[in-house]
């Protein structure tokens, strides 16, 4: 009905209600009398969008909770998300038809859907569970509003044809046996689309049309008695109504119904406490003929506002029943106002939200969806001014706005928020350390973090580096001076450059220097590689001084050009030594899960070396067709016929002795990689075997590799040229025990012999661009045990079950990972397998969503109330044992992170550890669908809140171990 036309943009005449097309202006030639004008077209301050939450169907209803978002679709589905980090929780497959209107019992335990199947459902918040099922005997077509007496426990509903019906929910329930074809909504024919045609013909239904929607089962079943109606309520639709507890003289106290209609009335009517009937109090009637619907009410104390079609918002003054104002607000229809701290937000179908003050002047305009604003809802929710809009375009809004706070004042914002927020200043800076032409964004960006720092009480000073290299942060919390001839050090390491997001060609959905938020995540270049992780443990720190719990000193080293090698770094960290001080553990959060799911820890690096090998001839660019013959020594050639001497078959690098260093697979580290692929093929049995998806990953980040990247060739491009010189990059990734200065000689060495067999005139020069060291951290020591405490405790069991519609038979655990068998060790390095990507890793797991869509919260709760409470074994030879012992995988929870090891380089790490003599721990924040370094780069707001946590955690119980 009207909402489903204004979800599908039909303009036309439809019941009551005029739909007009036309820009958002002040257009007061529809009205038969000049009412109130605001302050005029203004802008005003704009509020900031904090994050907008996708879907496939028009959002048609809004309710808030203080945890949750409620939203009902066109589908008529109930969208459940968090009001803390936006993901979306549960689908609820609950209505046949649009779900209309949305209502929370007082204490939110309750939440109460009305739609266009003639329905009304009522569902427990916690767990997420149909309660009740309402109906009427009468043909009420679609169900318009719904209010809830926490009191009475009565349901209230307006509906399409005139009534207002209710319903106690404690009335016996009725059996289905009664629900035939004459009574049930479900089993009745519809009037119109079920009737008779020319010559009597029907059109079939379809073979869904008696189909219960999934989740609307369990619940009781209750028939609204016939004498639970007032009939003609309205001379038109009720299109909304409220309950109210006080502001009418008339009713002491008690609670009062408000309703508006199609008639353009709204009346308010006494509630019987014997019966829960309802009895006219009054009626507010501005005495127009036309009568423009009322479309939306709100009350705030004993001024009542409401929503109108043609744009109108009329003032009303309860205790004088006294129209006060009328505003002009927008052009077309009103569909929803709303009242918060002092401010009446009003929103209409041509897309835009309007504010007025307490004096109704317009405070701003702004555009908060491309489609029709078809519903909207205001709430604090942890002392925070929640305003969220919802529109035709299938999305919903969440908008900050802070200045409807009662004393708006920068102490009174949240941590989160301050975090966001510098965040978002922090994104904005185009730190592209690659690029000569940002070399002033990122020194700005260089000294906007290191502002924050400073107005957050830590101690600052940027170390210089070798013109034009960017600067290294160094930035001191102090801990508790109490202690300070004791206090531990712990030293956190980051870099503030990106690598470069040029938006030309639009491949990415907006700036990537905007962060935006969008269904959970934060898009935008570097919030998650690597500035999003460098706030999360900024404000770990910021909170535990906040609560003087910082018992040791917290070390940042922030460089600037890690995405080109951390160059300058080393010799600015030695240099600076003495300011530094010893350093007791090193932390950094630089990487990203093997999954989309579970949380891990890194304990290993491999290193690189990076190469240019050229060969260059004494003869210029000469034609193949022309000086080409046997006798000429060719430099591509030569460089061609050189290179294929570096590698074997499957891959094996030839230089000799270059795997003499690398240490056998231990049994330790093979209980890992048995725990990190039970894990893999519980959720996506079809990545293979474990024996192969282990393989894969050792390949990646426990076996060493050469890569030949690109080849350049002097000379015009065509297909004739003899090239005077040729090149080509390559690089080799070391693994732990493999020096890279030494691997680099052993390179260069067996280069020039292999040159030299060729007997050549022209000439080979190799140089060694770049180096960086391998690493391998001791998972069992103290700073890894401290983060899977931290977090454990963060992020508590999670699950990992099998993707829908996958193989849900569970793979063996290959006998190869569970013993050092000759034949495993032979599979390994003779197998011929598909590599495991981090692509196919991410897309495995991507695809899922927290909860399956149509999955209610409730089976999401009783599996973590079947939960026992989990053994944590310290020792990987514990965990060996307990996989050892086992013939499947395990238990679709787990709360352990995984250990993994990567195949990317980061050359600081190192550095710092033999720098310091401390020990390091690398603890990835983003996930593997986090597209760091790619197009749409995003980091999850739950990642970074728990990430925040778990820092804290760390900094606060790491110096007590």
């Amino acid at each position: 009905m009207w909402s489903r036309k204004y979800a599908r943009e039909s303009v036309t005449l439809v019941g009551d209600i005029h739909f007009w097309k036309g820009s958002e202006t002040d257009d007061t030639h529809a009205l038969t009398r000049t009412p109130s004008r605001d302050s005029g077209d203004s802008q005003g301050e704009q509020p900031t969008l904090n994050h907008r939450l996708q879907h496939t169907s028009s959002i048609l209803a809004i309710a808030l909770g203080d945890e949750h978002i409620y939203a009902g679709t066109e589908a008529g589905e109930i969208l459940v998300y968090s009001l803390k980090t936006y993901e979306r929780l549960a689908v609820i497959d609950g209505h046949r038809g649009s779900v209309l209107a949305l209502t929370l019992s007082t204490d939110q335990t309750l939440l109460l859907s009305g739609a266009g199947d003639r329905i009304v459902n009522v569902w427990h918040t916690k767990p997420f569970a149909q309660a009740y099922c309402l109906y009427s005997t009468y043909d009420i077509g679609d169900v318009f509003c719904v209010s809830y007496s926490s009191l009475t426990k009565t349901v209230y509903l307006g509906a399409q044809n005139t009534t207002i019906q209710w319903c106690k929910l404690g009335e016996p329930e009725i059996r289905s046996s009664r629900r035939d074809r004459a009574i049930h909504p479900s089993l009745r024919d519809d009037p119109f689309f079920d009737s008779k045609g020319p010559g009597g013909a029907r059109t079939p239904k379809p073979a869904d049309a008696h189909v219960t929607p999934k989740h609307a089962t369990g619940g009781k079943t209750l028939e609204i008695s016939k004498e639970n109606a007032k009939h003609f309520a309205h001379f038109g639709y009720v299109y909304c109504m409220l309950l109210l507890k006080e502001g009418v003289q008339e009713t002491a106290g008690r609670e009062v119904l408000v309703t508006g209609g199609g008639d353009g009335v709204v009346k308010l009517w006494r509630l019987d406490a014997a019966n829960s009937g309802i009895e006219e109090l009054f009626t507010l009637d501005d005495g127009r003929e036309e009568g423009h619907s009322i479309l939306s009410i709100t009350v705030d104390g004993t001024f009542l506002y409401s929503g109108r079609s043609g744009g109108e918002v009329d003032v009303w003054d309860l205790e004088t029943r006294q129209l006060l104002r009328n505003l002009k607000a927008h052009r077309d229809d009103v569909l929803s106002v709303c009242v918060g701290g002092g401010i009446l937000f009003s929103a209409a179908v041509t897309g835009f939200v309007r504010k007025f003050d307490r004096q109704y002047q317009l405070k701003s305009r702004f555009e908060a969806h491309k489609g029709r604003v078809l519903a909207a809802a205001f709430t604090y929710a942890q002392r925070r001014p929640i305003f969220v809009t919802g529109a035709s375009d299938c999305t919903l809004a969440v908008w900050d706005v802070s200045d409807c706070m009662a004393s708006p004042t920068a102490a009174s914002r949240t941590s989160d928020e301050l975090m966001l927020e510098h965040l978002r200043r922090f994104v904005s800076y185009r730190t592209v350390s690659s690029d000569p032409k940002h070399q002033l964004d990122c020194r700005r960006g260089a000294s906007y973090l290191r502002t924050v720092f400073k107005n957050f009480g830590a101690t600052t000073e940027m170390l210089p580096t070798k013109d034009p290299l960017n600067p290294v942060i160094l930035a001191k919390f102090r801990g508790n001076p109490a202690i300070a001839t004791t206090r531990k050090k712990i030293l956190f390491y980051g870099h503030y450059d990106v690598v470069a997001a040029e938006n030309e060609q639009a491949k990415w959905a907006a700036d990537p220097f905007t962060l935006r938020g969008v269904d959970g995540y934060l898009y935008g270049r570097g919030t998650s590689d690597n500035k999003g992780p460098i706030m999360a443990a900024l404000f770990a720190c910021v909170e535990l001084a906040k609560d003087q719990a910082l018992d040791s000193d917290i070390v940042f080293l922030i460089e600037g050009e890690e995405e080109c090698g951390s160059r300058g770094f080393e010799q600015a960290v030695k240099a600076a030594k003495d300011k530094i001080g010893d350093v007791d553990w090193i932390l950094l959060a630089n990487s990203y899960w093997l999954d989309d799911r579970i949380p891990c820890l890194t304990y290993g690096l491999r290193g690189v070396i990076h190469a240019t090998v050229q060969i260059e001839s004494s003869h210029p660019d000469l034609h193949s067709g022309v000086d080409g013959s046997a006798q000429l020594d060719e430099s591509l050639k030569d460089l061609v016929s050189l290179l294929s001497t570096l590698t074997g078959k499957n891959g094996e690098v030839m230089i000799p002795h270059f795997y003499d260093p690398i240490p056998p697979l231990g049994e330790e580290e093979r209980a890992l990689y048995a725990d990190i692929t039970n894990s893999l093929l519980q959720r996506n049995p079809s990545l293979g075997s474990p024996h192969a998806v282990a393989v894969g990953l050792m390949r990646k980040w426990r076996e060493a590799s050469l890569t030949i990247h690109r080849f350049q060739t002097s000379g015009p491009d065509n297909a004739t040229i003899i090239p005077r010189l040729a090149k080509a990059a390559i690089s080799i990734r070391l693994v732990p025990n493999q020096e890279a200065s030494t691997v680099a000689t052993a390179l260069t060495a067996f280069l020039h012999d292999g040159f030299a067999k060729l007997e050549s005139t022209n000439k080979l020069t190799v140089a060694i661009d770049h180096q960086a060291e391998p690493w391998l951290g001791d998972w069992t020591n103290q700073i890894f045990q401290t983060l899977e405490e931290a977090i454990m405790e963060a992020w508590g069991p999670i699950d990992h079950l099998e993707r829908r519609g996958s193989n849900n038979a569970r793979p063996k655990l290959d006998n190869s990972l569970r013993n050092g068998s000759a034949e495993a060790d032979s599979s390994y390095f003779n197998a011929k397998l598909s590599p495991t990507t981090s692509s196919a890793l991410a897309d495995s797991s991507s695809a899922i969503p927290p909860l399956q869509p149509l999955t209610p919260l409730a089976e999401m709760t009783s599996r973590l109330a079947a939960l026992t409470s989990p053994t944590s074994p310290r020792s990987s030879r514990s965990h060996a044992n307990s996989l050892s012992s086992s013939t499947s995988l395990p238990s679709s929870q787990r709360r352990k992170p995984l250990y993994i090891r990567e195949g990317g380089s980061i050359p600081a790490i190192r550095f710092l550890e033999k720098e310091f003599d401390a020990p390091a721990a690398h603890f990835p924040v983003g996930q593997a669908s986090d597209h760091a370094h790619l197009d749409n780069e995003r980091l999850r707001l739950e990642n970074l809140y728990k990430a925040r946590s778990i820092f804290k955690k760390v900094f606060r119980e790491l110096p007590k171990k």
